[in-house]
């Protein structure tokens, strides 16, 4: 076994749920008479959460408990439609095998509620250590997530390289003291992310092997 872990975020990363969060997002703006979002608005309201989602996404100036209100009906709605337009990255399945017969350590992290963390990873990614945002674990940038899943993987923070696709996953990494690794298939341009202070960058699902040896030797100081 490698001791060097990787750490995926989960949306925008190995899966592509766009479609059924802009769904979702809708079906709510739907219930409680709000205007619709295009999927674009809802690509850049995704990755501080659920709640953060939907507070970008209903109009400003609603009223906090209205939000709330809104907020409960989408993780509803979500936790039971979450699958239907969500797929993985082509690639993804042949990268995740060839880190498993490398020998490293794997774990999810993502600012997705729990419980549909839990519900993807089973179907999608089954035997990975995999969480979301939840009361005992606050939400990204906040490095505890990250740290627990380096704990559950036995291994070091300082020898984690933390894979995202935004500017919230660099800060992630930054923060728990990992390696942040940014792939440009997702959710946030190469621009924005390197303003947060990415410097590793990922075009291709094919390309993350190479990218991860020259990591791993850049960790262990050859």
């Amino acid at each position: 076994m490698k001791d060097v872990g990787i750490l995926f975020d989960l949306d925008g990363t190995l899966l592509d749920t766009l479609e059924d969060l802009a769904d979702a997002t809708n079906f709510v703006m739907d219930t409680f008479g709000f205007p619709r979002r295009t999927i674009e608005e809802v690509r850049r309201f995704v990755g501080n959460g659920a709640m953060g989602l939907i507070r970008l996404a209903v109009p400003e100036g609603t009223a906090p408990d209205r939000a709330e209100e809104a907020f409960r009906a989408f993780q509803t709605h979500y936790r039971a439609n979450c699958q239907k337009k969500t797929r993985a990255y082509d690639g993804i399945p042949q990268v995740l095998a060839w880190l498993k017969d490398q020998g490293y350590p794997v774990a999810i992290v993502s600012n997705k509620p729990d419980a549909a963390v839990k519900v993807l990873c089973a179907d999608y990614f089954p035997g990975l250590y995999a969480r979301g945002e939840a009361p005992d674990c606050p939400r990204k940038p906040a490095p505890d997530m990250a740290w627990k899943a380096a704990e559950y993987l036995g291994v070091k923070p300082e020898r984690c390289i933390y894979v995202g696709d935004s500017d919230v996953d660099v800060r992630t990494a930054r923060n728990a003291g990992m390696e942040p690794l940014s792939v440009l298939w997702g959710f946030r341009d190469e621009q924005e992310i390197r303003a947060a202070g990415g410097i590793h960058f990922c075009r291709t699902p094919a390309e993350l092997p190479e990218i991860v040896i020259e990591l791993e030797k850049q960790i262990n100081g050859l």
